[in-house]
């Protein structure tokens, strides 16, 4: 708020990736949604891959850059309303037009919190990709989850790997594309 022009700027250059198409990993998660094997995808990106592969059921713990609304009448915008614009984005309200990412000091959404953990504690199999594990309150929603297996998969260790039934180095889109063939 005490920089817009400088904000803008930056979110412009490095956090907006138009080019950025879904991976295998993106496209396996929502083939096994379409045949009923997935329930929902709980993530902390904010590039809106999930939803371009076909995924329907996700829970963006952090937002979604394709989203944008007024700060001061709560119209929603789509991402063209940044990408179109230079400086800062107005409304017609007058207000500033915000990207639905969670900024640093934001909380995270309620709705999206209580999906999310909903959706790994109802979890028969949790299948955790791509993540350290590092990153709270997200990483503490595992304790919620009391199904039978845990599957994760990080090129890295991370503190979970002993509480998992099966830890997979290998790169999350090698493996699941070949999972679901895609």
């Amino acid at each position: 708020m005490t920089r817009p022009s400088d904000f803008y700027d930056f979110y412009r250059d490095k956090m907006i990736c138009l080019d950025a198409k879904p991976n295998k990993a993106h496209l396996a998660l929502a083939k096994l949604e379409q045949q009923g094997k997935l329930k929902a995808v709980v993530t902390q990106n904010i590039d809106g891959l999930h939803q371009a592969a076909g995924s329907r059921k996700v829970y963006e713990l952090h937002g979604s850059v394709m989203r944008n609304y007024c700060m001061k009448c709560h119209k929603f915008y789509d991402i063209s309303i940044i990408t179109d614009t230079a400086g800062i984005p107005k409304c017609k309200c007058g207000g500033i037009i915000k990207p639905d990412v969670v900024l640093y000091e934001e909380g995270l959404d309620d709705k999206t919190v209580t999906g999310a953990v909903k959706a790994i504690a109802k979890a028969e199999v949790l299948i955790i990709g791509g993540t350290s594990l590092n990153v709270y309150p997200a990483a503490g929603f595992l304790n919620y989850f009391s199904g039978r297996k845990i599957v994760l998969l990080n090129k890295g260790e991370t503190a979970f790997d002993s509480k998992a039934d099966i830890v997979i180095r290998d790169p999350i889109g090698q493996v699941l594309g070949e999972c679901v063939g895609v």
